[in-house]
């Protein structure tokens, strides 16, 4: 059972699946449908039916696969976010790809096996609520746009300044690095490729208190710099591949 709150509003939220394999709409369809929050309110199997499903139902959320026959997610973002916005719910987490469709537009992006049931569900009420997420590999993409463009990452980070990364995260995970919530919570912003301003404006704080809190967690990690740290936290570090999966 999904222990987070569902939102105030009365009226579900409409949802429209898009992915060209039967099986993965059956079931996206099927565990959204148990939440009365949520209704299901059409599937497409491409990128021109995801459009015109949008048009005619006016949907809150779209889930977007990448990969689908004719118009493809990734060519029908930019109408699509038109109409709502829009999650990427996908199976391919090649760095380019992810780091496209966040430029285009998407206002998250989950890639299967990275999350749970209650984890997807929650994560289409924060699409609604204007929050974004990502999974870690995602995340780990738009780290790596950081190391090779900063402007480009910065850009990204700024317009997924309320991003929620921590889908997939385990407290175990946390507490392997002996990390508090708020340093796991600004080391999760700093692997998304987000700057100490950024952060700083996301949580609230000073950016004095960052860099407190950014020192702190270098030396738990053990690491010298931003790169190193989202490695590590990220599961990509040599001698870290076993992180990756306790994470999922």
């Amino acid at each position: 059972m999904n222990k987070s709150q569902p939102p105030s509003p009365t009226a579900p939220l409409r949802i429209v699946v898009a992915d060209d394999n039967p099986v993965v709409r059956a079931g996206l369809t099927a565990l959204l449908s148990t939440h009365a929050d949520i209704r299901v309110v059409a599937e497409a199997t491409n990128g021109h039916e995801a459009q015109e499903a949008a048009r005619h139902h006016r949907p809150d959320v779209i889930l977007l696969d990448v990969r689908m026959p004719g118009m493809d997610g990734i060519e029908a973002l930019p109408h699509l976010v038109r109409t709502a916005p829009v999650m990427m719910l996908t199976y391919s987490g090649e760095s380019e790809t992810v780091r496209e469709a966040l430029r285009r537009g998407a206002a998250g992006y989950l890639i299967h096996g990275e999350f749970t049931a209650d984890e997807l569900v929650e994560a289409v009420r924060d699409i609604k609520r204007g929050r974004s997420r990502l999974t870690p590999t995602a995340a780990a993409a738009l780290a790596q746009a950081n190391a090779e463009s900063p402007t480009v990452a910065g850009n990204l980070a700024e317009r997924l300044s309320q991003v929620q990364p921590g889908v997939g995260q385990s407290s175990s995970y946390r507490s392997r690095f002996q990390l508090s919530r708020r340093e796991a919570e600004i080391m999760d912003l700093i692997a998304s490729g987000m700057n100490n301003q950024q952060i700083a404006a996301t949580c609230f704080i000073s950016e004095k208190t960052v860099k407190n809190h950014i020192n702190r967690i270098f030396a738990k990690l053990h690491s010298t710099s931003r790169a190193e740290a989202a490695a590590k936290w990220l599961g990509t570090a040599p001698g870290y591949p076993q992180d990756r999966g306790d994470r999922r």
